[in-house]
């Protein structure tokens, strides 16, 4: 039961990974210093006063930065392959007296799989503000993330069956929009095909 419930935490925390990168590693600083969470022996460092000092320090940055015109769309790139990291990182630090092979398969396929859907639809939605509001929508979307971000991290902690249902319903619908913005883009790209033939 304390696997299932370790995976389900590191689960919610990898998927608030993709929405903002430090947060949750700040979350996670913070509740094992105060006795909430019991992170792997080998990651025991992130719940160090030094590690929450440099996780706040990299939280307050990676906000901040994404209200800068056009750095958010620099950071989602680079984020991408980061939240995969961290996400993967955050669920095997959970997985106390696990297998290496079984704790490092689980944290890529829940942790980096989740964190990495998330942080795709994530840069779906800030291109689109782009798109339809020339960036000027941005700052909201940023703020969204930010703020889903702390929550969906603290409710990973608190209540981590409740977020892993959550993190289900925004896969779906994150997987569901990426395959329908492929379709249209087929779509897209067979009508240029079909008019440039006639």
């Amino acid at each position: 039961m304390d696997t299932l419930l370790s995976i389900c935490i590191g689960i919610g925390l990898s998927a608030a990974c993709g929405f903002r990168v430090f947060v949750p590693p700040l979350v996670m600083s913070m509740a094992s210093i105060f006795g909430h969470l019991t992170l792997s022996p080998n990651f025991g460092w992130m719940g160090t006063y030094p590690a929450l000092v440099v996780f706040a320090v990299a939280t307050c940055i990676e906000i901040a930065a994404y209200y800068i015109p056009w750095v958010d769309h620099l950071l989602d790139i680079v984020a991408t392959p980061m939240a995969i990291a961290a996400g993967t990182v955050v669920t095997a630090s959970l997985l106390p007296d696990a297998d290496p092979m079984l704790q490092w398969t689980v944290a890529l396929i829940a942790g980096g799989g989740s964190a990495g859907t998330i942080q795709a639809f994530s840069g779906m939605a800030r291109l689109a503000s782009t798109l339809m509001t020339g960036g000027l929508g941005n700052a909201l979307i940023s703020t969204i993330e930010s703020g889903g971000s702390i929550i969906l991290s603290g409710l990973a902690i608190a209540v981590p069956v409740f977020a892993v249902c959550l993190v289900a319903v925004l896969l779906v619908f994150t997987l569901s929009q990426l395959g329908r913005n492929l379709a249209l883009k087929r779509e897209r790209q067979e009508a240029a095909l079909s008019s440039s033939k006639n």
